[in-house]
This record gives C-alpha cells, sequence and structure tokens, in this order.
C-alpha cells in the first residue's frame, strides 16, 4: 500500500480496468475458489461483516409487496432473530424435527402461498459449536414451498476451522454470510454469497447507494435506472473498501501457506477442543462436586465435525453445586490475558433453551437490572449466561494448557479467585498428561517459538503478495 495508488473502483470502467477494479475482481474470484463455488452459478458481494450480509438479505425480501415470511431456528445468532422485526410473520423453531417438519409440509392459505418464504439458521451455533445439518438447503428445495422458499445459511462460526464445499450449486444454500476477520483474524470485511438463480429477490430491495445506479432523478417525478451489470455492483452500496480488499487476498494466500488446508485446520482443531472438553468435564472439587456444567448438544460428539464444532460452552459451580457468575469468569480470565468469551454470546434462544430460562424469566431478570456481561448475572440460581472457549488455526496446546491451569488455580475447592501475592504463580498445579494422541508432545513442543517464525513468515508472503501489482 506504501507503494500503490488505489484509487475509488469507480474511477474506471469494466473496459479499462484500474488496479483497484483489479485486485477487487481476482480477490473475488479468490473467495470463490476458497469455498469451491463455481462463478458461473455463485457471486460474492462484500459487505462489512455477516450482519451486513443478513441485512441486505431481509432488505431485499422486506420490498417484495406481499411482504414475506420468516422462519429461523432457535440456534441463531441475535443478527439472524433481528430479520423478524422486518417480516410480515416469523416463527422460531425450537427444534430441529418442527423446522424439519415445517419444510415439508404445503402451506395452507393463499397469503401463505403468495408470500416469500425465508429459512435461516447457522451451520454452527456460534453458542457451543453444535452442527446442523447442511441438507435443509436441499430438503426446503424439494418441498412443497419450493416456488417461493429460499435458505439464508449463517457460515460464520463455521468456516474459520472447516471446509465449506459450494461445488454443487443445486444443493447449496441460495445465501450465505460469514466474516473474513473469523476465518484470518485480518481484515475486517465480510461477504455474501449468493447463489445466482436466487438473485431476483434483490430487484426489489428499494435502497440504492453511491456506485450502484446509470441515472437518477430527484425533480418533477423521482425515478432511478440500477446497474443491470453484476450483483455486486448493484448491491454494494458506495466506495469499496479496497484496501480491506487487498489484504483479504493477502490473508487468503498466506493463510493457506502457514496453517494448510482448512481440513487440516479442522483436525487441528477438532483434537485441541476434544482434549479440552474431556479435561473440563472431568475435573471435580475435592468433594466430588463436577467444577463445570458443559453445554453440549446430546446429539453432538466431539471429534466429530459433522456434529461438533471446536467451540465449548459451560458454566463453573462451587463446592455446594451453585453457579459462579460467567461475568466473573470472564473477568479473571482477562486479567490474565486469557481471552474468552462470557454472558449470553448473542444467543438468545439457544441460551434460554439451554439454561431452561422462559421469556418471564428474562424480562424478570431485565426488569431487576440484568444486563448482559455484567454482574450479578445469576437469577434464581441460574447463571443467565455462559462461558466460551473457541478455537482456530493459530491455537495451540500451550494455550490450551494456559487455560486448564486457569480454571484449576481460579476455581477448583469453591475458590473463586486468585490471591493478589507473589506466590500466585507457584501455585498454579501442572496440567494433565495427554492421552490418546501419539507424539503429542513432540507435535505441540515450542509452539511459541513456532508462533514468532509464523508472524515473521506473514510478513513476508504480505509483501510477496503485492508484487504483482507493483510490476503493473
Amino acid at each position: 500500500m506504501k507503494s500503490l495508488l488505489l484509487a475509488n473502483p469507480h474511477s474506471a470502467t469494466p473496459e479499462n480496468p484500474s488496479t483497484s477494479q483489479t485486485i477487487v475482481n481476482e480477490t473475488r474470484r479468490s473467495v470463490l475458489n476458497v469455498f469451491n463455488a463455481d462463478p458461473a452459478h455463485f457471486e460474492v458481494v462484500f459487505v462489512a461483516n455477516a450482519t451486513a450480509g443478513v441485512k441486505l438479505v431481509s432488505e431485499a425480501f422486506e420490498g417484495h409487496k406481499q411482504g414475506f415470511g420468516y422462519y429461523y431456528h432457535r440456534d441463531c445468532h441475535t443478527s439472524l432473530v433481528g430479520v423478524r422485526e422486518l417480516a410480515t410473520n416469523s416463527k422460531c423453531f425450537e427444534t430441529d424435527i418442527d423446522a424439519e417438519e415445517w419444510m415439508t409440509q404445503s402451506d395452507q392459505s393463499d397469503d401463505e402461498l403468495e408470500r416469500l418464504k425465508l429459512f435461516a439458521y447457522p451451520l454452527q451455533s456460534n453458542m457451543n459449536g453444535r452442527r446442523l445439518p447442511q441438507t435443509w438447503s436441499t430438503l426446503l428445495r424439494c418441498s412443497p414451498k419450493a416456488s417461493n422458499a429460499y435458505t439464508l445459511v449463517d457460515a460464520a462460526a463455521y468456516v474459520p476451522t472447516t471446509p465449506l464445499n459450494l461445488c454443487n450449486q443445486s444443493t447449496a444454500p441460495d445465501f450465505v454470510v460469514l466474516s473474513f476477520y473469523k476465518m484470518f483474524g485480518f481484515p475486517d470485511l465480510g461477504a455474501l454469497i449468493v447463489r445466482k438463480s436466487a438473485a431476483g429477490v434483490f430487484d426489489h430491495r428499494r435502497y440504492f447507494g453511491g456506485g450502484t445506479t446509470d441515472m437518477i432523478t430527484c425533480h418533477d417525478e423521482p425515478w432511478v435506472a440500477r446497474k443491470e451489470g453484476s450483483l455486486a455492483e448493484r448491491l454494494e452500496d458506495g466506495s469499496g473498501p479496497i484496501r480491506s480488499i487487498l489484504a483479504l487476498r493477502c490473508a487468503i494466500e498466506n493463510h493457506a501457506t502457514l496453517f494448510g488446508t482448512f481440513r487440516e485446520v479442522s483436525q487441528h482443531t477438532e483434537w485441541l477442543a476434544t482434549y479440552l472438553y474431556n479435561t473440563l468435564s472431568a475435573m471435580k472439587h475435592a468433594n466430588g462436586t463436577a467444577l463445570c456444567h458443559m453445554y453440549k448438544d446430546p446429539d453432538a460428539t466431539y471429534g466429530d465435525p459433522r456434529t461438533q464444532g471446536s467451540t465449548i460452552a459451560f458454566n463453573i459451580r462451587n463446592t455446594d453445586g451453585s453457579f459462579i457468575g460467567s461475568s466473573r469468569v470472564g473477568k479473571l480470565a482477562l486479567e490474565r490475558k486469557i481471552y474468552i468469551r462470557a454472558g449470553s454470546l448473542c444467543n438468545p434462544a439457544g441460551m434460554a433453551f439451554s439454561l431452561c430460562l422462559n421469556g418471564a424469566d428474562m424480562k424478570e431478570a431485565y426488569n431487576n437490572g440484568y444486563r448482559c456481561g455484567k454482574e450479578p448475572d445469576i437469577h434464581n440460581g441460574i447463571p443467565l449466561g455462559m462461558v466460551r472457549v473457541s478455537f482456530g488455526a493459530m491455537s495451540t496446546m500451550t494455550d490450551v494448557e494456559a487455560f486448564v491451569n486457569f480454571v484449576r488455580t481460579c476455581f477448583i475447592e469453591g475458590k473463586t479467585e486468585v490471591e493478589n501475592d507473589e506466590g500466585d504463580e507457584d501455585k498454579t498445579s501442572s496440567p494433565p498428561t495427554l492421552v490418546g494422541k501419539e507424539n503429542s508432545e513432540d507435535q505441540y513442543e515450542n509452539s511459541e517459538k513456532t508462533t514468532k517464525r509464523e508472524i515473521s513468515k506473514l510478513r513476508e508472503c504480505s509483501w510477496l503478495c503485492l508484487m504483482p501489482y507493483l510490476r503493473r
């Protein structure tokens, strides 16, 4: 970026593209390649993050004259739940069976027959890492609702550690949203991947921004002629984040250089998550009380990427079985430079279901002063949040050992905080011996040195990524 002049992509034409346009177009192709998606059947629209992609889809459906029906799974992130406020009618499915029964049933009324329907669900719960069926897009497409029903899939929690294959456009979701910073750490950019056969729903989107129109009148009769080219030209309002898009292309290349394929990342993170889950599940106080209450879906199995991702959700108990608030756990971890998530995790229905809370319970807690991430966060003996640990390509066994030691030191035997004296670190107990993995100590030895080498290599690769454009 020190040597390139990256102009506004709107300042050039497709016939005579600028360096900025070339970078954007090549990066779109790189994104599709990551997901094995054919450019003939899919298009990438760059957005700020996964939430912005969700909003873009919801704006399109909201623009239809008959409105739309919105149906979503309980494991949806808050950003997917919010779409219900724009819908004509909405329903949250509490179980997989409820969702599948709806998909296979015929519509009952004329309004239902005419109105568009949008079914949204995550590939992986951002709360506990449970993975949902990827076959639902096909099931809905083959159902009686197929003529006017679409699928919106949130892949933000899934793609950082697992390959997503969109090679078969007939079975792929209509809309996929994701955030690249969750995949690569940088840049702060997201994408909406659209199945081209579903692109027609965007014809009814009302809002338009800079760069998406060919002609506008503002006096007499207000009128607008929208661009008729690619979907990205029609939906990417305003000047694009060209530097973030350049960084994304570098990130894609460097990630593969440093960590290999996403299948290899999946195997790495699965093993770390399985080890930590088993370790936390086995930890007990001296009186035999389980230290951690785990929130794993009964149909999910750690180590099986079809049912479970590399995420662990739990709460910590005192020796008498009472809960320690997740906010307290998160605060103590942060003081030790351990970064975990604590609170309601932006997953309202999944959280309430797992904690056995109903709407009245949550409203009562709110009226009594509870706010997400703040203490006190125990209501009538029930926690109002959870602790979540997530793994990525950069995670190492050293990270796992540090977290296990933190939990042991701060909470075992009912102790809820570490004394602020110089001898605390010496009191930290050793982590349990690794089992079930050959040569595991050798595999994760000198992880800190490895990380430093990877960072150095990342900087070198970033410079090499710019070289083709410097030569132009």
